[in-house]
């Protein structure tokens, strides 16, 4: 990923903050037919291995895990919040007119060697904690959350076996806030106002997110 050192976040808790408020990723390995991406929701198992480790499952019928060549590394991609920023809220356009548009976001890229295995009980648990930590998001609501033993057993033994898991420790990881650092002071007030008053949900959240730079 290209990263200029005023964009770069290295902090490894806010790059696991936000690489569990993602949820999902885009998995990228080498295949002999060139790269391959698959985008799959992803669990981070924190306290596995200096960076942490990132646990999911692919659909067995996805070629993706058995085309993988052995011993390559591959690649989990986060996405944050991500948005359009307008030159009309630089204050510096009024005094030069030397703006163009850009485009602000959050991204988190996970490099590592990728393991894949079709055990039982490992994948019972990535479902189950991955059941666990999205229908808890939901406490409160109604219907309430979902479990895996709502499901009878036996439907369960059979998705099982159609799922493949998978284990990727992160070897190196690589954060980008790109939140208009490289501009004036002025500037950045005037994106992040902006943002503030857009529709959307991702400039709001990229907003409060320039509030701390």
């Amino acid at each position: 990923m290209y990263l200029p050192k005023s964009f770069a976040e290295d902090r490894l808790p806010v790059l696991h903050d936000a690489i569990r408020a993602a949820g999902l990723a885009t998995l990228v390995t080498v295949t002999a037919e060139g790269p391959v991406a698959s985008h799959i929701p992803m669990l981070l198992d924190a306290g596995s291995g200096e960076r942490g480790t990132l646990l999911g499952h692919v659909a067995r019928a996805n070629p993706q895990w058995r085309d993988t060549i052995a011993g390559t590394p591959a690649l989990a991609i986060f996405l944050g919040p991500d948005a359009y920023v307008s030159p009309t809220w630089y204050p510096s356009k009024q005094e030069t007119g030397k703006v163009v548009p850009t485009w602000n976001y959050i991204a988190i890229h996970a490099y590592g060697p990728l393991h894949f295995f079709e055990d039982k009980a490992p994948l019972l648990d990535i479902v189950t904690r991955l059941t666990q930590t999205h229908e808890g998001k939901r406490l409160g609501k109604n219907p309430g959350p979902w479990a895996v033993t709502d499901a009878p057993a036996d439907y369960i033994d059979a998705m099982l076996k159609a799922i493949v898991g998978f284990e990727l420790p992160i070897a190196r990881l690589e954060g980008k806030w790109k939140l208009s650092q490289n501009k004036s002071a002025a500037d950045i007030a005037g994106i992040r106002d902006g943002l503030a008053v857009e529709p959307d949900e991702d400039a709001a959240a990229l907003a409060r997110a320039m509030s701390d730079i």
